[in-house]
């Protein structure tokens, strides 16, 4: 997944669980950061860019060609920080591999395996 495209599906990600009442603060507080820096970034291409990003929101399907363009134009789909709070929250969001850098697992020779975190698992081999 491009930097673009991680930004845009965080974007979308954060907007979304954002509307629920089951999104944890910490998920807010990781979208809104996400959301400002990307602002923040569109606004230094003048004040229309910024805007599109609360159009994106609304109608993501009708914007996002645009959002993407102007991600990729500011630098936005290069700055570590931007990057970092978008797979941060797309982790958060249980998204996790659905982007670069996700955990690969080959279990090929796996025998009581598992994937995931936070799991508890008892084995017993004869």
């Amino acid at each position: 997944m491009t930097g673009v495209e991680l930004v845009a599906a965080a974007l979308a990600a954060g907007a979304s669980a954002g509307l629920t009442d089951t999104a944890s603060s910490a998920i807010r507080d990781t979208y809104a950061g996400l959301r400002e820096a990307v602002r923040r970034r569109l606004a230094a291409r003048g004040e229309g860019s910024a805007r599109i990003l609360e159009a994106s929101e609304v109608e993501p399907g009708v914007w996002q060609a645009q959002l993407s363009e102007l991600l990729s134009a500011s630098g936005a789909d290069r700055d570590e920080e931007i990057l970092a709070t978008a797979r941060s929250l797309l982790r958060d969001l249980g998204v996790a591999g659905s982007y670069a850098g996700a955990n690969v697992v080959d279990a090929r020779e796996a025998k009581g395996m598992q994937v995931g975190d936070h799991n508890t698992q008892t084995n017993t081999f004869n």
